[in-house]
């Protein structure tokens, strides 16, 4: 993969950390926008699709509000396709899920860490926060989403960094079964994921009744098709 499009990666990326709490906030930081988008400027859109639905089911149940601790998908879900890029099939979406399992997780902390880093230096100028200072107010915020796309783009580095490492080490020695395995075990993960947030959402009494009601349901005229 040339530097060009590793640097177009990093920056797309970078865009779409930041998108998650920052700016702009545009929906950009769901895995199933951020991977096929990433596909595309791979000419792998296949790959990019794959890996955006796989993420998307992991980031269903996670909601980015508050103090709340979780996984980053959208900048480990352009990692994951870079891995991926240039596999076929099984091999592709396992190193792809291994790459972008990783880089989430790596994203979750950075995210603590810059959250703790933003919250010093808000205390350490409290009382001229509290005196008005709206200039400092504006100085703050520039500097937190600052500090956040430098998070971002970090993340997003190491993250094709190891999925170079994965294509160059790993690609052409693990068993092709093993791959497969470790393909399914992560679609497995994602929909019991996604299948236990829902069940969150939608609780217990008469809700469950009419879900379960309108999945069979689903099921049963998609088969009649």
């Amino acid at each position: 993969m040339s530097l060009e499009l590793q640097l177009v990666l990093l920056l797309w990326g970078t865009l779409v950390g930041l998108d998650l709490v920052s700016v702009p906030q545009m929906m950009i930081a769901r895995p199933i926008v951020a991977g096929p988008i990433a596909g595309a400027m791979l000419g792998d859109l296949g790959a990019g699709l794959q890996l955006g639905v796989l993420f998307e089911l992991f980031q269903y149940d996670v909601l980015p509000m508050g103090a709340t601790r979780y996984p980053e998908y959208g900048p480990a879900t352009v990692a994951a396709v870079s891995a991926a890029h240039g596999a076929a099939g099984a091999l592709g979406l396992g190193l792809g899920a291994l790459v972008g399992l990783v880089t989430a997780m790596l994203g979750g902390l950075s995210m603590y860490i810059v959250r703790r880093a933003t919250a010093r230096a808000v205390h350490a100028v409290t009382d001229r926060l509290e005196a008005g200072d709206a200039r400092l107010l504006v100085r703050l915020h520039v500097s937190a989403i600052a500090r956040d796309a430098l998070r971002a783009a970090a993340v997003t580095a190491a993250g094709l960094g190891f999925a170079h490492l994965v294509r160059l080490f790993l690609a052409g020695t693990l068993p092709l079964r093993g791959v497969t395995l470790l393909g399914i075990a992560a679609v497995a993960a994602a929909l019991a994921a996604a299948t236990a947030g829902t069940l969150r959402v939608v609780g217990r009494g008469a809700s469950l009744g009419w879900f379960v009601a309108g999945v069979l349901g689903g099921t049963v005229l998609v088969w009649l098709r």
